[in-house]
């Protein structure tokens, strides 16, 4: 398409998405100056330029995959693209707008990847599984289907560790992935991939799983925003079609949600607005309409601090952060608890725990799973191997009341929101540690002020959230004396999603600004 061609329908869309006539004529001067690294903007403003034919989408497209060849070797994020169909479904966006004068919707002729977890039609997805090394899905998942509907233009996979298993990012096909800021260290997992690739501008957005961190852990430790989202007997962005569970299974882990990531909070918002949705057997009578945030000011929130606990101590530099944030809270106006606790930090835990490795027996052979009933029953509640062996073979029973459990937690979670509008804890105990790729999992630890932990700590914090079905949002917030992102987590109610965006873009100018990747800026 010809800029003149794009030029001539900038009017009727300008008028389709509600611009005035010297709206529309701002927004194209504003793109014309930065046009030629409008890839490396936020989603907002790329989309905004193709729908006003600032931009043609094959021309973003050609930038984007131009910033790949230079970018992607260094930090391996996006493992599989699919160029040809993806300029296929740039020129078709075009041409639809050329012809029409109308988009395809909130994400039209936007060039975005995907998770290697979640099923593309068409294009290979792996879960960095070997046993799913040529695995070309011939139906899309629910979320994918929903990206391409709003306009969207799927342009490859990035990766995760195998089986989503882990939580940093590298698998025996296509190898590690590396954190954008330091490459010794993790870029997080699962979804390391998709965090490096939003950080490092191979794509503005990107759709996460979080089932133990697995969304927002990435985030933190690559520097950018990630959303958790809510979670009750169904989740509000549906999950069919990720893996595991394996190709053609209908369910999910009862525990897991996917949210979006992106550079910024506003961001955020508009990949929410296309994702949050009933699954497609429910969209004939259910729709999903988050709440809308009825607060304006920092000044108006009830907000709960949890900067520490013994259950998990962070390190010095997190605990300075968290009192850079309560000091802005406090300055801004916000009412700032420090003292109460929602639940116990242990118990929340175990339960998590519990949940957690009950879920993953799910897809487990029978062969196999007989065999850990057997050497589960012969353990005593003491020993080493027992919370992971009787946890994933309990009986249905034990698994009724575990989730009784979960939902006197909830119950416990809704109290303290009646007098609390959030809870602001860390994100993780420090910034992201070294990469342990080459260390056996039972060998591998973290150091928080010179102290050996668990390498599950990272995780704990985030974790706070994922039983009782509770959106959370990462937020990047200055850097350690090496230069490395820090974060901090906002938790909220029950479907209070918008809400936790709305703090975020309310929080970050008063905050010290995160580092942007190398990448980014060079």
């Amino acid at each position: 398409m010809s800029r003149r061609s794009l030029l001539a329908t900038t009017a009727a869309v300008a008028s389709a998405i509600g611009l005035s006539g010297t709206a529309a004529a701002a927004e194209r001067k504003a793109t014309a100056r930065g046009a030629s690294t409008l890839h490396l903007a936020p989603a907002r403003r790329q989309v905004a330029a193709l729908r006003t034919g600032a931009i043609s989408s094959r021309a973003l497209l050609d930038q984007l995959l131009d910033h790949h060849a230079k970018t992607n070797p260094g930090v391996n994020a996006v493992i599989t693209l699919d160029i040809e169909a993806a300029r296929a479904a740039a020129d078709k966006a075009d041409k639809h707008l050329a012809d029409t004068g109308r988009t395809l919707g909130p994400l039209h002729g936007l060039p975005m990847t995907v998770k290697d977890a979640l099923e593309t039609k068409g294009m290979r997805t792996t879960c960095g599984s070997t046993d799913l090394a040529d695995h070309v899905p011939d139906t899309d998942a629910d979320v994918v289907a929903l990206l391409r509907a709003a306009g969207a233009i799927i342009i490859g996979k990035t990766n995760v560790p195998t089986m989503c298993q882990d939580i940093q990012t590298s698998n025996p096909i296509f190898g590690k992935t590396n954190n954008p800021f330091a490459d010794d260290r993790t870029a997080g997992g699962s979804s390391g991939g998709p965090a490096a690739a939003v950080a490092t501008g191979l794509t503005s957005l990107e759709v996460g799983s979080d089932l133990a961190g697995s969304l927002r852990l990435p985030a933190a430790y690559c520097g950018v925003y990630a959303l958790r989202t809510s979670r009750g007997a169904s989740p509000i962005v549906p999950t069919r079609g990720h893996i595991p569970r394996p190709p053609g299974w209908l369910t999910s882990s009862d525990m897991i949600t996917l949210g979006p990531i992106a550079r910024t909070a506003a961001d955020l918002d508009l990949l929410l607005d296309v994702i949050a949705a009933p699954s497609p057997a429910d969209g004939a009578a259910w729709s999903i309409r988050l709440p809308k945030p009825n607060k304006t000011r920092l000044g108006q929130y009830r907000v709960g601090l949890w900067a520490d606990d013994d259950h998990c101590r962070v390190d010095a530099a997190t605990r300075q952060l968290l009192d850079q944030v309560a000091a802005a809270l406090r300055k801004a106006g916000a009412s700032v608890d420090d003292s109460a606790r929602p639940v116990d930090f242990a118990a929340s835990d175990l339960l998590f725990t519990r949940l957690m490795y009950a879920t993953s027996s799910a897809t487990a052979t029978d062969e196999a799973f007989a065999g850990e009933v057997k050497a589960a029953d012969k353990l005593s509640d003491d020993d080493p191997s027992a919370l992971y062996l009787k946890s994933r073979t309990m009986r249905h029973r034990d698994w009724a009341r575990a989730d009784e459990e979960r939902q006197k937690l909830r119950a416990k979670w809704a109290a303290y929101f009646t007098t609390h509008d959030i809870l602001i804890t860390p994100a993780a105990p420090t910034a992201a540690v070294l990469d342990q790729t080459s260390v056996p999992t039972a060998q591998r630890y973290i150091t928080v002020d010179g102290e050996k932990r668990s390498y599950y700590d990272q995780t704990a914090w985030i974790n706070l959230a994922v039983p009782a079905g509770l959106p959370s949002l990462v937020l990047p917030v200055g850097k350690t004396a090496e230069g490395l992102p820090m974060s901090v987590q906002i938790v909220g109610p029950y479907l209070s999603d918008r809400t936790l965006i709305s703090v975020a873009k309310l929080l970050a100018p008063v905050l010290p600004a995160a580092p942007k990747a190398p990448a980014l800026t060079a």
